[in-house]
């Protein structure tokens, strides 16, 4: 199983980087994009082809989901059309969600069901996608928002955060998972942040720590977070291996 970082910038994409977005790859099995937010289908395109893959939401907030519009386009209007619908797994009310985005006239829904089956995420339920087990969990971050615990077919275990502020919930998910992939979107100043939206660096070493993972890998930095001082945050409560990911970085899981 493998990680590739399409897009990692926290709330908006940054020069450096689209706004979040995940390949996971597993060899024989259809390839399945985590996220997919402002830029994420171009970089999409170096890797892998736009039609063949599956989507995995943790939710609909701009950043995290707005470039699936133009890879409706793509499936719909592109010279070579995709086989059948796309598979499209999300939070309730992911269709309208995306379907209002595309649209091409105010207040109407696009019916984005002649692209995608879509499906949405049940907390606690484990599907299988990708030749990868998937289980979501519910964390905290409005709206409705889901963190995912990912297992490849040799066992190793990959854990997303998603978007989330501290809760028992995520320390769950993430007992003993060889990579965390886990935002941290701030310092720790309570002047600067409000509660129940983001972790601070301090806070996702410290989830890792309780969590007892064997890897951290801290994602989803805004363009006016300095990455230097979130690891140094984390690096104070965590002492296992960890990085700031970045754009186009590969990660072996296993």
């Amino acid at each position: 199983m493998r990680l590739t970082v399409l897009g990692c910038s926290g709330s908006l994409s940054g020069p450096d980087s689209p706004a979040s977005g995940y390949l996971l790859t597993v060899p024989g099995h259809q390839p399945v994009v985590m996220d997919f937010g402002p830029g994420v289908l171009g970089s999409l395109q170096q890797h892998a082809n736009p039609n063949e893959v599956a989507i995995m939401l943790s939710h609909l907030h701009a950043d995290h989901c707005l470039d699936l519009p133009g890879l409706l386009v793509w499936r719909r209007y592109s010279p070579v059309p995709a086989v059948g619908k796309g598979t499209l797994i999300g939070p309730p009310g992911t269709a309208a969600r995306i379907g209002a985005a595309s649209s091409e006239y105010a207040g109407q829904i696009d019916d984005i069901t002649d692209t995608f089956e879509v499906g949405e995420w049940v907390d606690r339920e484990e599907i299988d996608l990708g030749g990868m087990k998937i289980l979501a969990r519910k964390v905290n971050h409005p709206p409705s928002t889901f963190g995912f615990r990912i297992t490849g077919p040799e066992g190793k275990v990959l854990v997303y955060s998603g978007d989330t502020g501290v809760c028992d919930e995520l320390v769950e998910l993430a007992e003993g998972a060889d990579v965390f992939l886990c935002e941290a979107s701030w310092t720790h100043d309570p002047a600067n942040r409000p509660p129940n939206l983001h972790l601070s660096g301090r806070e996702a070493g410290e989830a890792a720590a309780k969590a007892g993972v064997k890897r951290l890998a801290l994602t989803h930095l805004p363009p006016w977070t300095w990455p230097d001082d979130v690891l140094a945050e984390a690096r104070e409560v965590y002492d296992g291996p960890i990085a700031v990911v970045r754009r186009g970085e590969q990660i072996d899981i296993g």
